[in-house]
Formats: structure tokens, sequence, C-alpha cells
């Protein structure tokens, strides 16, 4: 599989771009890899780099995108911070690689059993950590339907903060960077949200 170049990735539709993490992902899932020549793709992108996608992610060991999607060098910006939360360098970063470089498709993507997203259910308070994990505490206030055990040892009540997290963050994304929400109202672009099972390695994307 040959590394992105302009005219590749300028042929590429945000439908088109969704569908390549898919059917990466479906490889991961059943341990089956495209046939890549890294340092090939190191040569061939030595002088440039167009990647199709650009995903949010969390820092966590078990949640690198290129593996889990099955990219390669030059194929995904990759930004990843705990608890895929959001600030203003992630969004001047999203606005580099969506207007600048021209990817097609930002994904946010949560993960089951995210640690950082169990301590902000926690309460967690532990340095410039502290303020981190204060950016999940719009998910976990919108969380309506847990009424007892709100805490970070409730699975279901976890779950559902990790959406809602991808959710708003996404709310966020738009609401924030006039860039990045005129290239997806212009349809150059899509902002899909999507959580990762650390249980069998699936990715759930949401309608």
């Amino acid at each position: 599989m040959r590394t992105h170049s302009k005219e590749t990735q300028s042929s590429l539709t945000p439908d088109l771009a969704l569908e390549i993490l898919k059917e990466g992902n479906e490889r991961f899932v059943n341990n089956l890899k495209a046939n890549r020549n890294l340092l090939q793709q190191v040569n061939e992108t030595s002088a440039g780099q167009f990647p199709f996608a650009t995903i949010l992610s969390c820092m966590d060991s078990r949640t690198s995108a290129e593996l889990i999607f099955d990219q390669g060098l030059g194929d995904i910006f990759s930004i990843r911070i705990a608890g895929n939360v959001l600030n203003e360098d992630i969004l001047g970063s999203m606005e580099f690689a969506t207007k600048v470089v021209g990817t097609k498709i930002v994904i946010v993507l949560g993960h089951t059993k995210c640690g950082a997203i169990v301590g902000a259910c926690n309460n967690v308070k532990m340095g410039n950590l502290t303020g981190l994990l204060e950016k999940v505490m719009p998910a976990i206030e919108s969380e309506k339907i847990t009424e007892e055990n709100r805490n970070g040892s409730n699975p279901s009540f976890v779950n559902n903060v990790t959406k809602l997290n991808v959710q708003l963050t996404i709310e966020r994304i738009r609401n924030e960077s006039q860039i990045v929400s005129e290239l997806e109202q212009q349809k150059n672009i899509k902002i899909i949200g999507a959580v990762y099972d650390v249980d069998n390695g699936k990715v759930d994307f949401f309608d």
C-alpha cells in the first residue's frame, strides 16, 4: 500500500476517508494488516506529507490510531492527550491539519476503561492533572441517566461519560473553531465521534 500523495489525498471525499478508517479497523480486529513497506514510506514522506485524517485520541498506550485503524506513515495526524480533551492548541492543530494540509475527516476517539475519565468521575485532584480532568466535568454533569454510584467504579456511568465527552468535544470544535466549522458546513470534511473498545479492538463510530 502506497503513501498518500497530494493527488490521492485531494481525490478523497470525507465519506471515503471514513470508509478507509472503518476498513482499517476491521483488518485490525481480524489480525490482518495491509502490506506496507514502512521504510519506503519514510522515503516517500521525506519531502512532504498528505495525511487524509486527523484523529484526537487519548494518550492511553492501547489506543494508537495508526495501529487500530491499520494506517501507515503519513496517513494520519494523530493528536493524543489524556481523556481526548480539547484545548486551544489542539484546535489550532486541527485547523492546520484540515485547512492547510487538507485532511478530509476529524475523528474524536474516546475509549473504554479510560483512566482519565475514571479519574474525573472520582474527582481526582493531582497537580497539573487537576485542570485537565476538569475538562471532563461537562460530560459528567450532562450524564442524567445514572442516579446512584456516580463515580469511577460504576462501568455504566463511566461508559456514558466517555460517550458524552466525545460528543461535547465535537460540539466545542464546531463552536470554537470557525475554520473547522466552515469546512464541515462546506462538506469539505466530516467530524465524527467514536469509541474504541479496549477489550476487543473494535471502534464504534457514532451516527
